[in-house]
């Protein structure tokens, strides 16, 4: 009699386990997460130059003034004192491709450029998140070039810091 009852046990048990592990997994990365618990303040910009995949030279950009990254679980983002300028704080939105590993922010930054003004993030590549730094990578960091193609390539370092209370 226990023979016939552990042998039905099994298919039963079977199809319990195969029933509770088919259930749609809802959507678990922990990135968002990551970027909306505090705020991230730049502790480096590192500037590389390219003639196809041959580097040329690295420049490391200082700054006197602190420039915080913030995101906000609606979806919104700021940015304070972008290009070493001490500027009122930019807004915008952000959102991340479908694979988490490129962060998409439409905000307007005032930088040094010709025309005056950019979206710096606007496709940025996450090299690198943690609980505690975060690495973006900006400029021309497109798959294909050609062998003789000049690219500037951006590494934004940042560290996480406490919690803002002001927006």
């Amino acid at each position: 009699m226990k023979k016939k009852i552990s042998f039905w046990c099994l298919p039963v048990l079977l199809l319990v386990a195969f029933a509770v592990n088919s259930c749609k997994k809802t959507d678990q990365s922990n990135i968002p997460n990551l970027l909306t618990i505090r705020q991230w303040e730049l502790a480096s910009v590192q500037v590389y130059n390219y003639i196809g995949d041959t580097q040329q030279s690295t420049d490391t950009i200082t700054c006197d003034t602190t420039q915080i990254f913030k995101f906000y679980k609606d979806g919104s983002c700021t940015y304070s004192n972008f290009d070493c300028k001490d500027q009122t704080i930019s807004r915008g939105t952000y959102s991340l491709s479908d694979t988490k590993l490129t962060l998409f922010a439409d905000m307007v930054c005032l930088d040094n450029s010709t025309a005056g003004s950019s979206k710096p993030f606007a496709n940025a590549q996450i090299s690198n998140l943690g609980e505690f730094s975060m690495v973006l990578q900006t400029g021309d960091t497109q798959a294909y070039y050609t062998s003789n193609q000049p690219r500037t390539i951006y590494r934004w370092g940042f560290i996480r810091q406490k919690e803002v209370t002001t927006r």
